[in-house]
């Protein structure tokens, strides 16, 4: 009888099967390595598609041999833990090509490198060449054209989403839950179609999960240690757009034609990002640009004059190396999301490449957000300079940046200007939001552009009335802008008030930072205010000082002056007691006065 020997590649592939089921392979024994069978264990063991692909094949060629008049005979030594580690440079096909040699054999072989070395060591080789499918996968019953994604899990019936970005629903595809074969066929058809064609490559290969892109369909197969059982997911793209089927304006698109080329499309998951950067893909290179991709997978919808790079030994920053090699005008990069990316897509760009990426985010300003702490702040405009924020498949909101140095909105003293950047509604130009350094952290503030609200107004006149209560204990207060009030004291304040040569009234205003034009009150200011000075009892504890009125007093506001200056506002409560804490700024002022009773003054009022 002949003999072959079958390595990793042909078992996987199922070419063995095939051939012993058809004939072709008969009155012949068949072996296995055992380095074969241990290598299939161990990427079975890692959660590996292709291991418990090849480990199923060995069932099947067991099973169907004994009809077939064909031996199985494992061979071999189990290689060691040295051969283990060199497995990836070559070390159990070595073995594989050994034994094949010492037991005069053909080796079957889908390995094209595998076979051209064995003929280079003058083993007979049988090469099993790819093969395009001829039956179709059988995940393809699943979708028709409004099918999005379909879901596939062990013990569960099928699912799918049908509809388009922002209106799908998800459908029951069938009533009866999956089994573990079903799932274990649809997997090796995906592995087999994958091998045997240009249409599909394996983009990522970890224990337990891995990631192909077949034509337009992105599959990622799950199953432990990864999750806790078998999984298929399979994404479909219902659309192929133009840019000019999307809504836009004549502005915007003379900005994507003539300067944007630090473009971000942001969006949530399934909001239509990734159509948007095929568009926009497309659109550049009609232009006559020189345009690549960065994916991981590569699943964007693009004409065949672009060129789609992956990861370059599991990294974009070797991707980077050799395209600035290539010289692109333009660069789209799905998805932008490690830290990593960033930096990577800021050298790019600051290389001069026009870059398109894309990033995850629930609101426009996220995608800004993303930046801040991976690359400096100040270098962001250079890398931005228009965001696209994608809902439902449409363009929702577009922002422009830009960086200024300037007094952020809402300081007014010229020496607090600082570098600002600018994101503004890129179709109105009206000022949102502002990025700027703001003592150690990096802030993000809205621009309302809008009156102040009267609540705030509050906020700002009682920090004014505290100030100034020093002089008068019941100033009135008018805003007249932001940046200029006028304060109403009684006549007899106004010296104090303005202080020798202007002095007082100019540090009152580097404070509140705020113009203030000073005026007497009209009449009594005591009556007219409502406010009235009252007797208490004093008495001091050890954490604290106790002011205490008549009772009914109780829940009215009381201002407390010691030496006729201003010392703190206070709510008067239950029993008209007024406590002041030692440990507070107003008490160790008190303490530190040297007081008595006779200096001390308390004024109530009712709000």
């Amino acid at each position: 009888m002949s003999k072959i020997v079958a390595d990793t590649s042909v078992i996987i592939s199922g070419y063995i099967t095939k051939q012993i089921e058809s004939g072709q392979i008969h009155d012949t024994v068949v072996l296995i390595p055992i380095a074969a069978l241990d290598e299939l264990q161990s990427q079975a063991s890692q959660g590996k598609e292709p291991g418990f692909v090849g480990l199923e094949e060995i069932k099947r060629i067991q099973h169907i041999s004994k009809e077939k008049r064909v031996a199985i005979e494992f061979t071999g030594d189990r290689p060691t833990l040295e051969d283990i580690k060199l497995a990836s440079h070559g070390r159990i096909d070595a073995i594989i090509k050994d034994i094949a040699k010492q037991n005069n054999a053909i080796l079957y072989t889908a390995d094209y490198v595998q076979g051209l070395t064995a003929e280079a060591e003058g083993i007979l080789v049988n090469y099993q060449r790819p093969e395009k499918t001829t039956t179709e996968l059988e995940f393809l019953k699943f979708f028709d054209q409004n099918t999005m994604s379909v879901h596939l899990k062990e013990g569960n019936p099928p699912f799918a989403k049908r509809g388009k970005p922002g209106s799908f629903k998800l459908v029951n595809l069938d009533e009866k839950p999956l089994e573990t074969k079903y799932l274990e066929l649809i997997s090796t058809q995906i592995l087999e179609a994958s091998k045997g064609s240009n249409l599909g490559t394996i983009e990522i290969s970890k224990p337990g999960a891995l990631v192909i892109q077949y034509s337009d369909y992105r599959i990622a197969m799950t199953r432990p240690p990864f999750s806790e059982s078998h999984e298929i997911t399979i994404v479909h793209p219902i659309v192929k757009m133009t840019l000019d089927q999307y809504s836009v304006s004549d502005k915007l698109m003379k900005r994507f034609s003539e300067k944007a080329e630090g473009v971000i499309i942001s969006g949530p998951p399934g909001s239509g990002k990734s159509t948007l950067a095929s568009s926009l893909a497309n659109f550049y290179s009609s232009l006559g640009n020189i345009v690549k991709t960065f994916e991981s997978p590569r699943d964007l919808q693009v004409n065949s004059d672009i060129t789609q790079y992956t990861k370059l030994d599991g990294r974009f920053e070797n991707s980077a190396d050799i395209l600035l090699l290539v010289r692109p005008d333009y660069t789209i990069f799905d998805e932008v999301r490690r830290r990593e990316d960033f930096v990577v897509f800021a050298d790019l760009r600051l290389a001069g490449v026009g870059m398109v990426g894309v990033v995850h985010a629930n609101v426009a300003l996220d995608a800004v957000q993303r930046f801040i702490g991976k690359i400096e702040l100040g270098m962001i405009p250079s890398v931005i300079d228009t965001v696209v924020f994608v809902k439902d498949g449409a363009i929702a909101k577009v922002y422009d940046l830009e960086l200024k140095v300037k007094v952020p909105s809402g300081m007014v003293e010229q020496d607090m200007a600082r570098p600002v950047i600018e994101i503004s509604d890129f179709e109105t130009g009206k000022l949102e939001y502002e990025i700027y350094t703001f003592g150690e952290e990096n802030v993000i503030v809205p621009v309302s552009g809008q009156p102040a609200q009267s609540g705030i107004q509050n906020l700002a006149e009682e920090r004014i009335r505290e100030i100034i209560r020093r002089f008068d204990p019941n100033p009135e207060i008018y805003i007249l802008s932001d940046n200029s009030v006028k304060i109403k004291v009684k006549k007899d304040a106004i010296p104090s008030m303005i202080g020798k040569g202007g002095s007082t009234i100019n540090d009152l205003e580097k404070i509140l930072h705020v113009h203030i034009d000073v005026a007497p009150k009209n009449g009594d200011d005591e009556s007219s205010s409502g406010s009235y000075s009252v007797p208490f009892s004093l008495k001091e504890g050890n954490n604290s000082i106790l002011l205490n009125v008549d009772k009914k007093n109780s829940g009215m506001v009381a201002d407390i002056y010691v030496g006729g200056n201003y010392l703190t506002t206070s709510r008067v409560a239950r029993h008209g007691n007024i406590k002041i804490s030692k440990r507070s700024d107003a008490g160790k002022r008190l303490m530190r006065s040297a007081f008595t009773k006779g200096d001390i003054e308390v004024f109530l009022k009712d709000s």
